[in-house]
């Protein structure tokens, strides 16, 4: 039985490959929680929780002690970098045999996305590390779209500084479907497409085409606002948010505008069978987020 650690486990992606994992009977999964008890409801009931987090070393051992494989994953916080390396290095010293790490598409040393950048660094400490790795690096997803949740809700009006920029949106769900697949499955860590995949939706989209997809499935009239970076960054500063954060969605948008994320992949479909949910489909499920009172003016496009 292959014994699997999940990082992350309660992020927009880690949520549903511990559900998977959890599915699949020739799986025992574990997963790394800071409280055991707020996590007890949001994950499976055959998930064993292994109770620290990525700064307490002592903690990550134990969560390690007789694990195959591990997916790792952490929020975008400073400490990532430091986070992620210290997972990748007790994972080597325990003989971790495969690691799937959850990066960013456009993930690259000296980006100036710092998000991207980490990721990058991060990549590199892991090649380094020796350990049979596959990196996933998801396209923008779905679920930074419920961040337009309030203006679709009370104005009807989706609002982003991406002008007409097409992007290979792709629903979490998808990913995580492809990392619970790698993490079972032999034969992903290299072969002649190498161990690292750009997952992405089934087709470049607009956020018109997004708008026109939400009037469809919530049955009202949604639009499309574009708005230029510089109201977008008055904005989300009259909000409060740090002057950081504001420059990192200023430098992700840039990249979405410059088309950096417009082509497509069949990765979601070669790994699991089946083609990638389309945002009609999302916006479907997540009905309620659009309609219940959220937070946000538009998606911030993080990973």
């Amino acid at each position: 039985m292959t014994r699997i650690l999940v990082t992350g486990a309660a992020g927009n992606v880690g949520r549903t490959v511990t559900s998977l994992l959890a599915d699949n009977p020739d799986v025992r999964v574990r997963a790394l929680v800071r409280d055991a008890i707020a996590s007890a409801s949001s994950l499976p009931p055959t998930a064993e929780l292994a109770v620290g987090d990525f700064t307490d070393p002592d903690a990550l051992d134990a969560a390690l002690d007789g694990v195959d494989a591990v997916y790792l994953a952490c929020g975008n916080v400073v400490g990532q970098v430091d986070h992620e390396c210290t997972v990748i290095d007790r994972a080597a010293a325990a003989g971790v045999r495969r690691l799937v790490k959850l990066s960013a598409r456009g993930a690259e040393i000296g980006s100036p996305v710092a998000f991207w950048h980490w990721h990058g660094l991060i990549e590199a400490h892991l090649t380094a590390s020796g350990i049979p790795s596959v990196v996933l690096r998801p396209s923008f997803l779905m679920t930074n779209l419920l961040a337009v949740a309030d203006a679709v809700r009370e104005h009807g009006l989706v609002i982003a500084p991406a002008a007409h920029a097409r992007i290979s949106m792709v629903d979490p769900r998808d990913v995580a479907a492809v990392a619970a697949a790698v993490l079972v499955e032999a034969g992903y860590e290299g072969g002649p497409e190498g161990r690292t995949h750009d997952v992405t939706g089934p087709s470049a989209i607009s956020y018109d085409v997004v708008a026109a997809s939400l009037a469809d499935v919530l049955g009202r009239d949604v639009a499309y606002l574009d708005i230029s970076p510089d109201e977008a960054r008055r904005s989300l500063l009259g909000q409060g948010l740090p002057p950081f954060v504001v420059d990192q969605l200023d430098a992700v948008f840039t990249a979405l505008r410059r088309g950096d994320q417009q082509t497509t992949t069949d990765v979601v479909e070669a790994v699991t069978g089946r083609l990638p949910r389309s945002f009609r489909e999302f916006a479907g499920d997540h009905v309620v987020a659009f309609t219940a009172r959220e937070s946000g003016v538009f998606a911030t496009g993080m990973r």
